[in-house]
């Protein structure tokens, strides 16, 4: 079928057999015509600039250089990139708005695996399992009904910083639960607030007022440290706060003097700077859960983000609009 059209993968080469798994990828090759064999991290190389000139479909992940104005000036029938992992800040320059291009990400699909270890981590939070387990582990014996007065789910009140996709699939998971949710987001109404399943808070009053705080803001410049030393004050004693956002997002001394001083606890999945150095007190830190950058896709969750991009072609293919494009405007509230 000398009529499909070209397309090409840009990205780090490990990562195609995770995102693209052979009944992924045979979608792909029904649809388009491309080099399985080729997967491109410097579009300067020959054999790249060669395929980058043909291509229309352009098909990215981690590890694709930045499509700036030279990279562009060498594809010129490109009309899409399809990014096959969560934010396109770092991907996408001015030139390809410019261009027109449309540009489309698995975001969306992203979103579930950080809603889905969300959930998880509050629920356990809610029992303080992080700390009673470091406690089991040096004290190897039941404690009392009466130490546990403070611990449990029924009705404990979680607040979610940010309505972003993760923020709301979050929301969408603890319905069941019960729970007393509060949201605070600058671009939702108490409506939509309401319909989501949450109380419409101000930062500050929602911070005073959960006992777990689980923050979903983007990475944007509005949301550089918004939680600082004075927020994070806010924030009730033996509360635990949960970042799978991004490490920026929180002021890092402030951060670790609160939890060096056990007034509150925290998971963070997350941190500034990442990975923490060694000698960070974090490591050490009984009231601290630490995971490495895991709470997004990872292992076989990445074949729905293939997945998601075979989705894309297939509409921009039958001359249909994608399901998820990104454009220049949404960057000035998600990440």
């Amino acid at each position: 079928m000398h009529d499909r059209p070209a397309a090409l993968f840009a990205m780090n080469p490990e990562n195609l057999p995770l995102l693209f798994p052979p009944p992924v990828l045979d979608r792909i090759v029904q649809l388009v015509r491309i080099d399985t064999e080729m997967v491109v991290q410097d579009f300067t190389r020959p054999a790249a600039a060669v395929a980058l000139a043909e291509a229309e479909f352009l098909i990215t992940g981690w590890g694709c250089p930045r499509l700036d104005e030279s990279v562009l000036d060498a594809a010129p029938r490109l009309r899409a990139v399809l990014h096959a992992a969560g934010s396109i800040r770092g991907l996408v320059t001015e030139a390809c708005w410019e261009r027109g291009l449309i540009v489309s990400s698995a975001v969306h699909a992203n979103a579930l695996p950080v809603a889905e270890y969300t959930l998880a981590v509050i629920l356990l939070a809610g029992k303080d399992v992080f700390a009673l387990r470091e406690r089991y582990q040096r004290e190897p014996v039941y404690p009392p009904v009466l130490d546990l007065i403070n611990q449990g789910n029924n009705g404990r009140r979680i607040g979610i910083i940010g309505a972003s996709r993760v923020g709301r699939r979050v929301l969408e998971l603890l319905r069941p639960f019960d729970l007393r949710v509060s949201l605070h987001d600058p671009y939702v109404d108490e409506a939509e607030a309401a319909a989501l399943g949450a109380r419409l808070l101000p930062l500050d009053e929602l911070l005073r007022t959960s006992q777990i705080v689980s923050l979903h803001a983007p990475e944007i410049p509005a949301t550089y440290r918004m939680l600082d030393r004075e927020r994070l004050a806010l924030i009730p004693d033996g509360a635990v706060l949960i970042n799978t956002s991004r490490g920026s997002l929180i002021d890092p001394v402030a951060l670790t003097e609160e939890l060096i001083s056990g007034r509150i606890g925290a998971v963070l999945d997350v941190t500034e700077p990442e990975p923490l150095p060694g000698d960070s007190p974090l490591h050490h830190l009984s009231n601290v859960f630490l995971t490495p950058h895991i709470a997004g896709s990872v292992g076989n969750e990445l074949a729905r983000l293939g997945g998601t991009v075979v989705a894309e072609l297939e509409h921009l293919t039958a001359g249909r609009p994608p399901s998820h494009q990104v454009r220049r405007t949404d960057l000035t509230h998600v990440a």
